[in-house]
């Protein structure tokens, strides 16, 4: 299976409601590597790299988050992929 990155904008109410933390854990049950974080507008930004099936099932579940988000838009740019993390952390 290929690898794939994607960086991930999620928009809504997604600041407040554990959306890093539940990420982080979804995005290691999956072996996903990257980052998540909250920007000052309001949003979440995230890069995964993974197998791109894992990948994928990351972005299906920004698309709702956990209870308490209301995820009104996810934007998603493919980039190349890079191997540049080992593991997927909470930045800031």
């Amino acid at each position: 299976m290929p690898k794939k990155r994607a960086r991930v904008g999620i928009k809504g109410r997604v600041q407040g409601v554990c959306f890093r933390a539940e990420t982080q854990y979804e995005a290691r049950r999956l072996g996903i590597c990257g980052w998540v974080r909250n920007l000052r507008d309001g949003s979440v930004e995230a890069v995964f790299e993974g197998e791109e099936s894992d990948v994928e099932m990351m972005i299906q579940w920004c698309t709702h988050g956990p209870i308490g988000a209301r995820v009104k838009d996810v934007s998603v740019d493919w980039e190349d992929y890079q191997e540049e993390f080992d593991r997927f952390s909470v930045t800031f």
